[in-house]
């Protein structure tokens, strides 16, 4: 059975199909058992599960949630981002619809911000600055929940950049704005009360959002876990693209240690199109189809 419970799409977050070509290309490519964890977002949720169920694809409903997280053992007890996935949850559950909806009002304030700091830098470069009409082309531009993503095609766009790497690297890793301060046990809280489960996402990434940014030892990540977070969580995604095998080999035997579900997925933007190719056991499936 091909499995994948990370994938994001256009509609409603930073990736690059729209919800009906994502269950397009699913179907094409055979999957099963499937979820789009939007980020912050679950506004697609019910077109989605719609769509899955016509073309014979077990779907539920999931979300990806930045969290604020910190060890006072780590990184002098500094704040770091992790992912929460969420799964199952009601999707019309008024407080975490309610909590959604400000994280997205808060996204646009952290947007304008950016811009501003943008501009500090651009002035020293001597670039136009950016305008309140070029804020809302960015924010036009995002169909679902607008993020730095956005801003990076923007420039593109604008010939100030060539690429979302060179906007990161050059501009929006300097011109940051914190995100939203969720944190673990009021994201975890929200999940459950909404009759779902929260799952640790891809937790030794090294290009992502993970506990790499407190440590790379594996074995002091599972610490931090069993110290902090356990009682939060529900399980961890063992399975994603980019993590490697000793990654995935200590997460599952973590797992089976503490009794948590095991989930896994590509974490597909759709450039390039990596939707199924992570290879899930069949056994997560069970976890979920009853």
């Amino acid at each position: 059975m091909i499995i994948d419970l990370h994938i994001h799409s256009k509609t409603c977050s930073d990736g690059n199909l729209s919800v009906e070509e994502i269950i397009e290309e699913a179907k094409t490519r055979n999957i099963k058992l499937m979820s789009i964890t939007d980020h912050d977002a679950i506004g697609c949720q019910k077109q989605a599960k719609t769509l899955a169920q016509k073309n014979g694809i077990h779907y539920i409903s999931g979300v990806e949630l930045n969290i604020t997280f910190s060890h006072p053992k780590f990184q002098n007890g500094k704040p770091a981002s992790l992912d929460l996935l969420g799964y199952q949850f009601d999707i019309n559950n008024k407080a975490l619809t309610s909590k959604l909806q400000e994280i997205a009002e808060y996204r646009e304030e952290r947007a304008a911000k950016i811009i501003e700091k943008l501009n500090t830098e651009f002035e020293k470069e001597g670039l136009n600055k950016l305008t309140k009409n070029d804020l809302t082309e960015i924010q036009n531009s995002a169909d679902g929940v607008l993020g730095r993503p956005h801003i990076a095609d923007y420039l593109i766009r604008k010939k100030v950049v060539q690429n979302r790497q060179e906007a990161f690297n050059k501009y929006l890793v300097k011109c940051n704005v914190p995100k939203y301060p969720l944190y673990l046990e009021e994201a975890s809280s929200l999940l459950r009360k909404a009759g779902g489960i929260a799952v640790l996402a891809h937790p030794n990434d090294p290009y992502g959002t993970s506990l790499i940014t407190l440590t790379k030892s594996l074995q002091e990540q599972t610490g931090i876990i069993e110290d902090s977070m356990l009682s939060y969580l529900d399980g961890i995604e063992c399975w994603h693209s980019r993590l490697d095998a000793e990654t995935t080999s200590h997460y599952v035997n973590f797992s089976k240690k503490h009794g948590l579900i095991m989930t896994g997925g590509s974490d597909c933007h759709q450039k390039p199109i990596i939707m199924g190719t992570v290879k899930v056991p069949d056994f997560v499936a069970q976890q979920f189809i009853r």
